[in-house]
Formats: C-alpha cells, sequence, structure tokens
C-alpha cells in the first residue's frame, strides 16, 4: 500500500464539480483503501489537504460542537453553512454527513441530497436512524426508501454524487450483526453507492460485512478498541475509512491541556510544544 504524499497541488476551487465528484468515485475503485479526513472549517481542510488526504468529510458530531450544540442539534440550513466553507477551502471532494437527511419522509432526504450538491458537495451519508428513542431504526423498508431518494436525487445531478447508505444498529442499542449486514444489502439493492455500519465490534465483523455486499464499504475509525490498523482493514475488504470526530477531538484535547495547565498552574509549558505561527501560515497559504 502506497503512503499518500504530503504535498498536494491545490489552489480553492480549482477543480469543478464534475471533476471533484469523478476524483471521489475514481478512489473508490482503487486497490488500495483511502482515508477520507473529517474537516469541521475551512482551517482544519486546508490543513488536511496540505497533509496529503485526497478527500474530505464533515462530521456532523464535529460540526454541532463548533457551534456549542451536541450532536444533531443543528438544522440542515446550519450543516450545509459549515460544509460550504470546507468546500471552499481546498480542491479536494467533500462528502458531508448529512445525519438522517434532515426529515423523515423519502422526499425530505431527496431534497437535502439537492442542496447538498448545491453546495459543493459531491458525496453524502444517510442513516436509517430515526431520532425516536422508543423506536431508534427506521423500519427497514421506509429506511430502504429513503436511500432510493437519495439515490434517485443523486443520479439526476449534471456531476457525480455519491450515496453513503449508514445502518446505524450498533451504535443506536441493536448490535445485531444480521440484521446490520441485511440491511446493508437492501440498501445496496436501492441504489447506494458505499455501505456504511458505524461501531462494528472487530475484524470478524468487518470482513462479514465486506464480504456480504458488492459496493465500497467505509470504516469508521474513532472508538477506542474498535479501531483498527489501515493495513487489518484493506485485509478485510474495507475500501474507504473515515474518521468522525476524532481529529475535532484530538484538537479539543490539545485545548483543555494547555487551558487546565494556565487556570490550574498559572504556567505555559504548552506553548514549548505548538506549531508556530510561521508554520501554521505555512498551511493556510495558498
Amino acid at each position: 500500500m502506497q503512503a499518500a504524499s504530503l504535498e498536494v497541488p491545490r489552489k480553492p476551487m480549482a477543480a469543478t464539480p464534475r471533476e471533484k465528484g469523478a476524483l471521489f468515485r475514481a478512489l473508490h475503485q482503487g486497490p488500495d483503501p483511502f482515508v477520507i479526513a473529517n474537516a469541521w472549517d475551512g482551517g482544519s481542510a486546508r490543513l488536511l489537504a496540505k497533509l496529503g488526504f485526497r478527500a474530505l468529510a464533515t462530521s456532523s458530531g464535529a460540526s454541532a460542537a463548533t457551534l456549542g450544540r451536541l450532536d444533531g442539534q443543528i438544522t440542515r440550513e446550519e450543516a450545509l453553512a459549515q460544509s460550504r466553507v470546507i468546500v471552499d477551502a481546498t480542491s479536494l471532494p467533500v462528502s458531508a454527513d448529512l445525519e438522517k437527511g434532515f426529515g423523515d419522509a423519502p422526499q425530505a432526504v431527496a431534497e437535502t441530497i439537492r442542496l447538498a450538491a448545491g453546495a459543493g458537495l459531491v458525496g453524502g451519508s444517510i442513516e436509517d436512524a430515526s431520532g425516536d428513542r422508543a423506536k431508534p431504526l427506521y423500519d427497514l423498508g421506509l429506511a430502504a426508501e429513503r436511500v432510493a431518494a437519495a439515490a434517485e436525487a443523486a443520479r439526476a445531478l449534471p456531476f457525480p454524487f455519491l450515496i453513503t447508505a449508514r445502518s446505524e444498529g450498533f451504535l443506536r442499542g441493536h448490535p445485531d450483526l444480521g440484521e446490520t449486514i441485511r440491511r446493508l444489502q437492501a440498501f445496496e439493492r436501492a441504489g447506494a453507492d458505499v455501505l456504511f455500519a458505524p461501531g462494528l465490534p472487530d475484524l470478524a465483523a468487518v470482513r462479514a460485512v465486506c464480504s456480504a455486499v458488492s459496493k465500497p464499504v467505509n470504516f469508521m475509525e474513532g472508538i477506542p478498541g474498535k479501531s483498527f490498523p489501515l493495513a487489518d482493514l484493506a485485509a478485510a475488504g474495507v475500501k474507504r475509512v473515515s474518521l468522525a470526530t476524532s481529529l475535532y477531538r484530538a484538537a479539543v484535547t490539545g485545548l483543555l491541556v494547555a487551558a487546565r495547565e494556565v487556570r490550574e498552574s498559572g504556567t505555559f509549558a504548552y506553548l514549548d510544544h505548538l506549531v508556530t505561527t510561521p508554520e501554521l501560515n505555512g498551511f493556510l497559504r495558498d
């Protein structure tokens, strides 16, 4: 597996949606898995692009946290506004975490896909999580209809737009691998381009998912004990690896360590370990 280059020629908005969409699709068809890095603002997007990542994603949890809210507490308009900032920061393809599509009905999901494309995105994920604590997952029939509506809206666009269908059982109190696979297979038949079951417990479950479907599978890193090396995921059949909120949490961890030192000790030793302003500007400069 070849390591990604650390230098990526880039100018903001240098690529058209058609070019970005074609590149994003091609990444899923390559022989090796790729890491899609989750950004939360324009600055993080530029840093990740300069480090050599070939595609970016948003994170609903990180997006909400930047507004001082919990995951699931931002509107479609707010999510797409943040997506536009990330899209405009680099020439990389960007896929958005669109939660459940910001609506229950298939028509609402389709509209979200059309609006996401208008924001410059070339991909988006749709969950089967309902947001209802009493019944956290949509019935499979409705869940598949929602994916089909998203796929139909994406196919009508003038450029490639990849739909990622997420089966949320392992995160929503229903850790049934057989049911998760049945849902992913239904989503594949409904037209999803990428399949995703966050929270899979081990590599055996990852292999079972990858062998049960023919579309590319995304694996989510970020849960301690349920995150695995890229080489092991490649051997299991994974095509794409996302990072969820983990990079944002890493950044916040640094903030907490520094702020606690100042607040509790009155010292500033954290300054000795920071990226310098010239170094930071080097990442942000075109």
